[in-house]
This record gives structure tokens, sequence and C-alpha cells, in this order.
């Protein structure tokens, strides 16, 4: 028994959800959501709640079961505040700048990059060492923020790169004579 799947979502004010099926379409303030759930899922609308529950008795059914009560929770969240992913930039001269649908990223290399920023994400960076990735489906949220920190990870002995604003860096100690 999935003890997340037993719980309903509940649909907070200002939320619109319309079933069709195993389709789920999840409109609020800041913007449209659409989930395609497995077929072996049964989802339902109860008293201001969406129920899912397991089509029949099978081992995927089970798996497929808490999967999508969290996936179309993440949308009720999504549409309703957005998710936000923080990063740092660490070292000297290194700084980020978003530049409307571009970020631009120096980070000791010979030249600057700059990252295209996709359809459904917004980019801001408050100050020239900290970015913020935000938009309404946590799933592409994170893959843009991993994407950036890609450019130049976090390095053990400095501590130089683009890290996670919650991310510890496990620190190693130098070179001894």
């Amino acid at each position: 028994m999935s003890r997340i799947g037993k719980r309903p979502v509940e649909v907070p004010q200002g939320v619109e959800i319309k079933l069709d099926g195993n389709t789920v379409n999840v409109k609020g303030p800041k913007g449209v959501r659409v989930f395609h759930a497995p077929d072996e899922v049964a989802i339902a609308m109860e008293e201001g709640a969406v129920t899912v529950k397991p089509a029949n008795d099978t081992q995927r059914a089970r798996q497929m079961w808490g999967m999508s009560r969290t996936q179309i929770e993440n949308c009720v969240i999504g549409v309703k505040d957005g998710f936000i992913r923080k990063l740092e930039v660490q070292g000297v001269g290194y700084r980020a700048q978003a530049q409307g649908k571009t970020l631009k990223l120096s980070l000791g290399y010979s030249h600057d990059i700059d990252f295209a920023i996709p359809d459904g994400i917004e980019v801001k960076t408050p100050k020239p060492t900290e970015i913020e990735v935000s938009g309404i489906d946590q799933q592409q949220v994170g893959q843009v923020a991993a994407n950036i920190r890609e450019w130049r990870k976090p390095e053990p002995y400095k501590g130089k790169g683009i890290r996670y604003a919650d991310e510890y860096i496990f620190r190693k100690e130098g070179k001894k004579k």
C-alpha cells in the first residue's frame, strides 16, 4: 500500500483542475500544466480534492500510484506558487548576468558563456554571484539549474565554481611538504 498515494491532493483557492480520462489539466495564476497519467491508475475528483487509485492489483499499478499522485501535486504547486532553484557563483572574477533570454556567465574561461534560457523558465541574478532559476515545471527548473552548474562544478580544494545554495562542498586539504 502506498502511503503517499492514499492521500488526496487538495485543490487550493484559485486553481482549477479538469479531468479528461487519465489526463489532468491544472490551471492557476502562474500558468497551465497538463499531466498524462498511465493507464494503471484511476483518477477521480472527490470533494474538492483529486484522488488516485491503482486500476488493478499488478506491481506496475502500485508503482505508478504514488508517482502519479506526486506528479499531480507538483502540477498544483507549480501553477499556484512555482518552483525556485538558487545557485551561487564562487571564485575570483566569476559572475553571472541575466540579459533577456540569455544568461551571461564569466567563469574563468578565455571567453564568456552565453547560456540560452528555455521557454517557461525565468532566470534572475539579484547579485552578480547569485542565480535564481524559476518556473512552473519542477523537472525543467532542476534540469536548467543542473545545466548551468555543469559549466563549472565546484572543486574541492578552493570551492570555486557554481553550486546550489543549499549544497555542502567537502573541502580537501592541499598538498603538504
